[in-house]
């Protein structure tokens, strides 16, 4: 079976790729559980199996001796990817026991205050945007505003010009979208980014500021200065895992308040009831899908998995299961029980959780601020992406001129 044909079969033979998983996957997920189905297979690149419950989600992350992190992208890199030094080592691809230091080693830059500092400068930013297209009565809230704040935070995260943030999500769009269906792709800007950060890393060793280039030029790992190929990876780790999934987030949450006008409304009058919201949307549309590679023949379910076959982490998938979620299908933008999966599960959770949580609320607390009326402009015209992040890519939006 190719990857391009139709599925048939979603439990034997399913593709993340298929328009219509990717426009709703919900209804396909609920699909496989109530067929008692918790692992769905496919050989459509490669013997791939996706786990369809919270339970089957949480086995898999939490198994890290028989499925490693070493390659997390839902498609196979390309052949030529690590001759080409491509692929990066990052605390996402590191297990245990090399996971836990590198982790410890950026925690501080992305504990919740250290990333509160960020909340002014994020709050501006969305200002900024907003008042550029406020008087248009429409825009194209993915495109106009929720792609354009996780790039410019990052940027100032990592110390470089704003300027360049168009450049990034265009970098991580080749990356985790275009290039997931197409090795040339991929390799073309996973090189861009190598190669745009050993130009930064010998910058700031010629220039140290309070960025986070700086700061892992002079930290220290065991002892010892931080090896090079870990600080490549855990920067070019910020754009891959910091904008795509933290922009989807945003216009899926925007995406269903111009829905449905009555949770907009509410949040509009009740603004203290955002944070809570945002843990909702995250909930019900968490945007990224994982993968781990089998270290050994083993088990899941009653299915055969062989080493090196590949397993999904659909973390939405989770999300909806209604053994943990009571009406897993709604959302319900004061539910107070909410243990979602959205930023991952195990050692290898969102270590950027706090700053996606910043940005999301602050997205939303200025957009309901100025424009407190907007709709769709036609349901049909919104277009998503998917595969390894999913959020909407065109969002055209109304709303009365101010």
């Amino acid at each position: 079976m190719t990857a391009t044909e139709p599925v048939h079969d979603w439990a034997e033979d399913f593709e993340i790729f298929d328009p219509g998983f990717v426009r709703d996957p919900y209804p396909i997920w609920s699909d496989l559980r109530e067929q008692g189905c918790p692992f769905a297979r496919t050989e459509r690149r490669g013997p791939t199996y996706m786990p369809t419950t919270f339970a089957a989600v949480r086995e898999v992350a939490d198994r890290t001796d028989d499925f490693t992190s070493f390659e997390v992208t839902v498609a196979p890199a390309p052949p030529a990817y690590d001759a080409a030094g491509n692929r990066i080592r990052s605390v996402i691809t590191t297990d245990a026991p090399d996971h836990t230091p590198e982790r410890r080693l950026m925690l501080p830059f992305f504990a919740p205050k250290a990333v509160e500092k960020y909340r002014d400068h994020t709050r501006e930013l969305c200002r900024r945007l907003i008042r550029g297209f406020i008087e248009d009565g429409r825009a194209d809230f993915a495109g106009d505003y929720a792609r354009q704040i996780p790039p410019r935070i990052i940027a100032a995260i990592l110390g470089i010009d704003p300027e360049r943030a168009d450049d990034f999500t265009t970098w991580v769009q080749g990356v985790l979208e275009l290039g997931l269906q197409d090795d040339e792709i991929r390799d073309h800007y996973s090189r861009i980014i190598r190669e745009f950060f050993l130009e930064q890393i010998q910058y700031r060793s010629e220039h140290p500021g309070d960025d986070l280039i700086s700061f892992l030029l002079n930290a220290e790992l065991d002892g010892q200065p931080v090896p090079m190929h870990v600080i490549r990876g855990n920067l070019s780790l910020m754009l891959i895992a910091g904008i795509d999934t933290t922009w989807s987030s945003i216009g899926s949450a925007l995406w269903h308040l111009a829905s449905h006008p009555d949770d907009r409304r509410r949040l509009v009058d009740e603004p203290e009831l955002i944070p809570t919201a945002v843990e909702e949307f995250l909930r019900a549309y968490a945007p990224v899908t994982m993968a781990r590679l089998a270290t050994h023949d083993t088990t899941l379910g009653d299915r055969e998995v062989k080493a090196g076959d590949r397993v999904l982490l659909p973390f939405p998938a989770a999300n909806r299961d209604p053994e943990m979620f009571d009406r897993p299908d709604d959302v319900i933008i004061d539910r107070e029980v909410n243990r979602h999966v959205a930023f991952g599960a195990g050692i290898h959770r969102c270590l950027g959780s706090n700053l996606a949580r910043l940005e999301m609320q602050v997205a939303i607390e200025e957009m309901l601020a100025m424009i407190p009326e907007f709709e769709l402009e036609d349901p049909d015209a919104v277009t998503w992406a998917g595969g390894q992040v999913r959020g909407p890519r065109y969002l055209p939006v109304t709303f009365p001129n101010r």
